[in-house]
């Protein structure tokens, strides 16, 4: 009979726990006890059927309490190690001694330097330029008073110079090619006069006839009939000078007086009047007439005579002789004006200027026998250079002088030296370094043409062995001064000694500085304090 209740259906968990626990008793006393065995049995069927689960649960737990406990208890062997470590000592460095040196190192060309071609000017030459001898070979030399070729005949002179011949000198020219050319023959023994004299004047002249003498030539040919316009030029002066000399004695003469003649033949004129007067004042003596007339002729007699005392007018004879004076000064002058013309020249087209010199031949397009037109040759410094660029900051340092080193083909290091240093050209950043190489073998130079090596150049060195220090170990007094922290003792040591150095600074290279005590001693191997 139905209470009014509807039963819930069981739930799937209710299912289990009663197939877990079996079936509920019906009376309230079963009901307790059945509920505290039953609730045993559930934990004892839970316990029995989950073993392994609360067996790893209970090893989780043990593992866990117990790092807690040797974290708690027991100290980390690095922790121990880290504790029982000594405090950090002081950084330091020994004193160094040994030569100091700052150098900058590029990239350098190995060559012959200094390229450039041949030009020879033909344009005084009357009839074609043939080249007619002394064709050079591949390889030759070009030294100073070598002739570089012949031309028509003629030689074209190796001279040291930078400026090309552009014209020729002659007497009276003038100008900074005058001076080259007197340069030159200073160089090769040949007196032509003071190089800071800018004339070409006769001695420069003559000095042209001793350089071909010394080269085997002939001078140049001079001015057209030249000695037979000095020649003529000779005569109209010795004319001249007949023409001063007769000239000065007529004024000799003149101003000399009257001669022992004249004075005796006036005063032979005043006796003689002087008798007629008084034979008429005797004879006539009525004659008015007469006796005046002869009393006339008495006073022109002595007036004669007086003027013969006073002296002769010489004006005549002056004006001869000023005038034969300047026809002798035009003379001479004519005869300078032709010597002149008649010294010797020398052509643009007989000198070649080369600067350098020795150079080497390494083309030649002249062949003998055909006209010479465009260039001749190309030379180049007939001893291998060493060319390449620095960045400015670093040309500045470097100086004509300096010494460098660059490596063999078989690794050995070479020496060189700095020869020229410019900026580059057209305001590009880097500037050109030229070198030149110690003597070097005919094989090295076959191995190294062409080639690029390391060049090392020193822009800075010591004086013999120093004392050097790192820059760190420098540090600024109170003064100012600079001063270096010597250990006294074990650096590792935190309470080491140390003592303060005030030393002086020289170069600097490397990271390390020169540097020598003047308060305090410093010694080789001494450690300085770099750091703590």
């Amino acid at each position: 009979m139905s209470d009014g209740r509807t039963d819930a259906p069981a739930s799937p968990d209710d299912a289990a726990f009663d197939e877990l626990i079996g079936d509920p008793v019906p009376d309230a006393a079963t009901n307790a006890d059945a509920a505290t065995g039953g609730r045993r049995t559930v934990w004892r069927s839970i316990a029995t059927r989950n073993r392994a689960l609360w067996i790893t649960a209970a090893v989780a737990v043990i593992a866990l309490v117990g790092g807690l406990l040797l974290g708690r208890f027991v100290m980390p062997a690095a922790s121990a190690a880290a504790e029982d470590a000594p405090a950090p000592g002081l950084v330091t460095v020994p004193v160094a001694f040994g030569a100091l040196s700052n150098d900058v190192t590029i990239r350098g060309d190995v060559g012959f330097a200094d390229p450039v071609e041949v030009k020879i000017d033909t344009s005084a030459i009357s009839g074609p330029a043939v080249v007619t001898g002394q064709v050079p070979e591949v390889g030759a030399q070009l030294s100073p008073l070598s002739v570089a070729l012949e031309v028509a005949g003629r030689p074209v002179i190796t001279l040291p110079g930078d400026l090309p011949a552009y014209r020729t000198l002659r007497f009276g020219v003038s100008g900074p090619d005058v001076v080259q050319f007197k340069e030159a023959m200073r160089a090769v023994g040949i007196d032509a006069g003071d190089p800071a004299n800018a004339a070409f004047d006769e001695q420069a002249a003559n000095a042209v006839t001793a350089l071909y003498a010394a080269v085997g030539y002939t001078g140049p040919e001079g001015e057209e009939d030249g000695e037979g316009a000095v020649r003529a030029a000779n005569e109209g002066v010795r004319s001249a000078e007949q023409a001063v000399t007769s000239a000065r004695s007529a004024l000799d003469a003149a101003r000399g007086g009257a001669s022992p003649v004249e004075i005796r033949e006036a005063d032979n004129g005043i006796s003689s009047a002087r008798r007629q007067l008084d034979n008429l004042r005797t004879t006539q003596p009525d004659d008015t007439v007469a006796i005046g007339d002869a009393e006339d002729a008495l006073a022109l007699a002595q007036l004669r005579r007086e003027q013969l005392n006073a002296g002769r007018d010489t004006s005549a004879e002056r004006a001869a002789v000023d005038a034969a004076v300047s026809q002798l000064s035009q003379a001479q002058d004519d005869l300078a004006r032709a010597r002149q013309e008649a010294l010797p020249a020398l052509p643009a087209g007989e000198v070649l200027y080369l600067s350098e010199l020795p150079r080497r031949v390494d083309a030649v397009t002249a062949e003998r026998g055909s006209i010479l037109a465009g260039a001749a040759m190309t030379v180049s410094g007939a001893t291998v250079a060493l060319t390449g660029s620095a960045a400015e900051a670093d040309a500045k340092l470097l100086t004509t002088g300096a010494t460098a080193t660059f490596a063999l083909p078989d690794g050995a290091e070479h020496a060189a030296t700095v020869t020229e240093v410019s900026p580059g050209a057209d305001g590009e950043a880097r500037w050109k370094v030229t070198l030149q190489p110690a003597e070097l073998s005919a094989e090295q130079i076959a191995q190294l043409q062409g080639s690029n090596v390391r060049v090392v150049i020193a822009v800075g060195a010591t004086a013999g062995e120093v004392l050097s220090v790192p820059a760190a170990a420098l540090t600024a007094g109170p003064g100012g001064e600079t001063r270096v922290e010597v250990v006294e003792g074990d650096p590792r040591d935190a309470d080491a000694r140390t003592r303060l150095v005030v030393v002086e600074t020289g170069l600097s290279a490397g990271g390390a500085v020169e540097v020598r005590a003047t308060e305090g001693e410093l010694n080789e191997d001494d450690l300085v304090v770099v750091g703590r």
